[in-house]
């Protein structure tokens, strides 16, 4: 027998666009490559300008511009701060099991290697996971809307993303990390993103304080329809934020994609059917919560359930959030005290834990090895006992219930920390006076020119004199045209 090595693969029968060059080195998958691309695109359309839109339709007039910038602002920062140290403390070389080391992402070398999971490169796994990152910090915002200082908020971003969200994705997604060597589920951040958001979130009002009180006894929707179209940027963005975590374009991301939906849609339907029965009225805000707690429910568990256990999983999201919100709130202190302008702790914390323990229950070993390689290493509980394997089971339980510690801690912790750093160098949230005010006192800009109000424009910085010359005049041309009628 010869012990020679096979003769190299010959690349020229290949077809001209399958054949290797300087630009697609052999390990790279170019379908993977587009389809990671385009799922990463998907989850960024999701804050920007998904969330944009929703927070920017969902508040009183006078925040509208306040709440969305907030969302630009963070989008913008946690890609600067990603790829000059971010990334590499989430997913690079270990440091402590917890926590990986700093360093840049920045250097043509490492951004063209293959990368930690996946066939693609380094650039593409750095924009995927941006994406991921600055939205668990939009979330957030959604806790801290109408009142908190923005000079705060432009400190807060950075410091959180550095000092919290590192470690949450470094200990449970890294390869190296301590929950993630011991085989918890999370497929795509119903730990990392949505109950790390929603925790934050809340901790950091307690300590920004609450809106006027004019504000917490009134706050109406400024646009609904505007809040509905971020909604559903939100919802189908969502294909990308589930789809994409298999890493490839696989039969598992199809799984996990048609999963999302069906559980959200599930949920929408359950919140609507709760509401028309106990408050008499189909409520359109109850409705984009049901389909909002349904997403998040679904996340960690989308690739590696079953059909009918993304239905159960839905029933449970659309049913379980609203009672929190709708009934245990109304009788808690705590949460009567705490105010969540967003309701962000049953929309993404109690949603967020209710589906990292759904997963431990229904997830399926067979999609489990599809998602991770490994067979037998991850059991949902029903299907232990099931097979006979219950230790499985129940191990997979612990591990959720100690993910679901693991980040409360964490981010209960390290937000109280950079609060009250924060508030050392500003005030956390704006005088009573600028909150009376609104965005115009933040900004000097207001979202909406209408009658009565357009020569405000004037005052805003960066409006020119011909510009609101214009608006003057258009708005006179108007008026005079409705007093003829």
């Amino acid at each position: 027998m010869s012990l020679s090595s096979p003769p190299a693969f010959n690349f020229s029968v290949l077809p001209s666009n399958l054949i290797p060059g300087d630009a697609n080195p052999p390990w790279m998958s170019k379908g993977d490559n587009a389809w990671q691309l385009v799922a990463a695109t998907l989850v960024g359309l999701q804050s920007v300008p998904g969330l944009i839109i929703l927070y920017g339709g969902a508040v009183k007039k006078k925040w509208a511009v306040n709440s969305a910038f907030m969302v630009l602002y963070a989008f913008a920062c946690v890609l600067l701060c990603w790829v000059c140290w971010g990334y590499r403390m989430s997913f690079g070389e270990k440091l402590i099991p917890i926590w990986g080391k700093i360093d840049v992402a920045l250097e043509q070398d490492y951004l063209f290697q293959k990368a930690f999971l996946g066939m693609f490169p380094n650039a593409t796994m750095v924009f995927f996971q941006f994406v991921f990152a600055a939205i668990t910090l939009v979330l957030i915002a959604g806790a801290l809307l109408g009142r908190m200082n923005f000079y705060a908020w432009m400190l807060f971003v950075p410091l959180w993303l550095t000092f919290s969200y590192t470690f949450g994705a470094y200990t449970i997604w890294s390869s190296n990390g301590w929950l993630s060597v011991n085989g918890i589920i999370d497929y795509s951040g119903g730990y990392v993103i949505h109950l790390s958001s929603g925790v934050a979130g809340f901790t950091a009002a307690y300590w920004v304080g609450p809106r006027s009180t004019k504000d917490r006894e009134r706050f109406p929707p400024n646009n609904i329809l505007l809040m509905l179209a971020g909604a559903g940027l939100l919802w189908m963005g969502w294909s990308g934020f589930n789809g994409g975590d298999p890493y490839a374009a696989n039969i598992d991301a199809s799984l996990a994609v048609l999963n999302t939906h069906v559980a959200a849609a599930t949920s929408l339907l359950t919140w609507l059917i709760l509401d028309v029965i106990f408050f008499g009225k189909p409520s359109v805000i109850g409705a984009v919560q049901g389909m909002i707690t349904g997403l998040v429910a679904i996340t960690p568990a989308a690739g590696v359930i079953q059909g009918w256990a993304a239905i159960a999983v839905g029933l449970c999201s659309g049913s379980i959030p609203w009672f929190t919100m709708m009934v245990v709130h109304k009788k808690s202190e705590l949460l009567q005290k705490v105010d969540d302008t967003m309701a962000v702790f049953h929309t993404h914390a109690v949603a967020g834990c209710l589906g990292g323990l759904l997963t431990g229950l229904f997830a399926h070993p067979r999609l489990c090895y599809l998602f991770y390689g490994y067979y037998n290493n991850y059991y949902g509980l029903f299907y232990g006992l099931h097979d006979g394997q219950a230790h499985k089971g129940l191990r997979q339980m612990g591990l959720q219930l100690l993910g679901i510690l693991f980040i409360v801690v964490v981010n209960v912790v390290m937000t109280s920390l950079i609060c009250l750093l924060v508030q050392l160098i500003v005030p956390l949230r704006m005088s009573e006076e600028d909150m009376e005010i609104g965005d115009e006192a933040a900004h000097g800009e207001e979202a909406y020119a209408i009658w009565g109000q357009g020569d405000r424009l004037e005052k805003s910085a960066g409006f020119s004199d011909t510009a609101a010359g214009a608006a003057k005049s258009s708005y006179n041309t108007s008026r005079s045209q409705v007093e003829m009628v």
